[in-house]
């Protein structure tokens, strides 16, 4: 026998992933990771990785 939940009209607020203080942490090792990247194309995704998270903090 399976317990069935009751459905809710109004779909239920997501709950955030990350914190700002994680945001911070993945910018933090993409730097550092970017600093040993001898790859162009894998620094450019890095970099445009980073650039992104920025706007989140």
């Amino acid at each position: 026998m399976t317990e069935e939940r009751p459905t809710s009209a109004e779909p239920q607020r997501a709950r955030a992933l990350f914190s700002t203080a994680d945001f911070r942490l993945l910018r933090t090792a993409l730097t550092s990771s970017a600093r040993t990247i001898e790859d162009r194309e894998e620094l450019a995704k890095i970099n445009a990785l980073h650039h992104r998270l920025g706007t989140y903090c």
